[in-house]
């Protein structure tokens, strides 16, 4: 082997050695980062076990529990009723549709008029009817009662009585005459029993409904089923839009659950109050917790209200327009009526005022001259003086001397 290949391995050798000591640095540089990094995420995995939260902090709870309905929320009680046992008030308020606040209750009857015979008594949901009380019994508001069906008995919870229910008569108009159904005594525990065992069939019988009404390729919504208290007959609400010929449904469910069947039609506003949800507005419908008389809403209540009509924004959960509108309707009417004739315009030495718009509540209309955007805001009183002047033919100079000063609130 010469001199000169004898030092080429060599070379080759060192290079090699060299090459290698720069392999083990940097993996040991790596191992070393890497085993920093897992240090790190070791303490903060320890940080963040100790900090907790009472809102961010997952429940692990959560995700196990199932959520199950409660069914008697629609009858107005929350937990299972005891056998003579009032359903306390509290328990009433916060399950009910429709509750009532009996401010009445310490009123004692006229000395000439006797004690009231007369209670209204609530079922499912939103329906409430009065029933006349036999001599003797005395009932308290919550008292769970047996009252008179069509036909065998119903089961209910007694929701107002003394004079504030005769208002409620009065208001309904509903004549105190011998047509008033009966209650019959306080519920004892197997009309309790058939009671409960009648409400958990419902849910049921509501898909099975649905079900034969689509393979009989009927138009309508089955949107809820109400049992009597006894169990011999269930009411079915529907909605449609025209008239429905349900006799084969009436018969495939009278031999399905061997019940008698009624049928009852309500309108869009029934069901969403029957129903429930929560508005736009961020609380409860107002159908499903005080409102119970329902009045036509126009598009004229939104356009005298000065509010763009938009269908999605004024209609409300049942499509139509929302009952609200109608709440401030009159307010607007009687402050318009000191207003001048909105949309006549205003001719001025410069030229012709077009109206765009009306503020009710600070009393002021815009208006702009032709071919410009600028508005320009006057008062009520200005625009009556001016509009008088132009049947006069009296021509203000401009409109800008007459200009409102507006602050914008920031």
């Amino acid at each position: 082997m010469t001199e000169e290949t004898k030092q080429n391995e060599e070379e080759q050798i060192a290079a090699n050695t060299t090459e290698t000591t720069n392999n083990n640095v940097r993996y040991n540089a790596g191992a070393s980062s890497r085993k920093l990094i897992e240090e790190d995420d070791r303490e903060e995995e320890v940080m963040l076990e100790q900090f907790t939260h009472p809102y961010f902090d997952e429940d692990p709870s959560i995700g196990q529990s199932r959520y199950e309905p409660n069914v008697l929320l629609s009858r107005g009680c929350c937990n299972k009723p005891e056998c003579y046992k009032v359903v306390n008030k509290a328990e009433r308020d916060s399950s009910s549709k429709l509750n009532v606040n009996n401010w009445m209750s310490h009123i004692k009857s006229p000395s000439n008029a006797g004690e009231c015979d007369i209670v209204e008594v609530r079922f499912k949901n939103s329906r409430k009817d009065f029933y006349r009380l036999p001599e003797g019994l005395e009932i308290c508001e919550g008292d769970i009662v047996a009252v008179e069906g069509t036909p065998g008995h119903d089961i209910g919870i007694v929701s107002l009585k003394g004079e504030l229910c005769m208002i409620q008569m009065r208001k309904k108009k509903v004549e105190n005459n011998d047509n008033i159904k009966k209650l019959y005594r306080r519920a004892k525990a197997a009309d309790i029993e058939k009671w409960l065992q009648s409400i958990d069939r419902e849910e049921g019988m509501i898909y099975e409904t649905r079900r034969l009404a689509d393979s009989f390729d009927l138009k309508m919504k089955v949107n809820d089923v109400e049992y009597q208290g006894d169990g011999t007959k269930a009411i079915f609400y529907y909605t449609a839009d025209d008239r429905v010929d349900f006799r084969q449904l009436i018969k495939a469910l009278a031999e399905e659950f061997r019940i008698r069947i009624e049928m009852k039609q309500i309108g869009a506003r029934q069901e969403a109050g029957r129903l429930g949800g929560i508005g736009t507005c961020g609380r409860e419908l107002c159908c499903s917790t005080w409102l119970n008389s329902f009045h036509s809403v126009s598009t004229s209540v939104a356009k005298t209200q000065q509010l763009f009509p938009n269908p999605q924004k004024l209609a409300g959960q049942c499509g139509k327009l929302k009952c609200c509108l109608n709440y401030e309707y009159d307010v607007y009417v009687d402050a318009l009526k000191s207003f001048p004739e909105l949309g006549v315009a205003i001719e001025t030495k410069k030229g012709k005022a077009v109206y765009h718009k009306v503020d009710v509540f600070k009393r002021l209309l815009w208006y702009s001259y032709q071919n410009s955007q600028e508005l320009i805001p006057l008062s009520v009183n200005t625009v009556k003086k001016m509009l008088s002047d132009n049947k006069r033919n009296i021509l203000p100079e401009d409109l800008e001397s007459f200009a409102e000063k507006i602050e914008n609130n920031k």
